[in-house]
């Protein structure tokens, strides 16, 4: 979580707010990818892609 801590800190510093929604992004399919490994939800996750 320091991670994320520091480059919305960046960001926030250097007036790159374009950032913001790419991390965003990134953040929800890394999410996908784990939820799709073994879990029930896969077959409903394959179906968006």
């Amino acid at each position: 979580m320091w991670f994320l801590a520091e480059l919305l800190a960046y960001a926030r510093e250097r007036k790159k707010f374009w950032m913001i929604p790419l991390l965003i992004v990134m953040l929800l399919i890394g999410g996908l990818i784990l939820l799709g490994q073994n879990s029930a939800i896969a077959p409903f996750i394959y179906t968006l892609f």
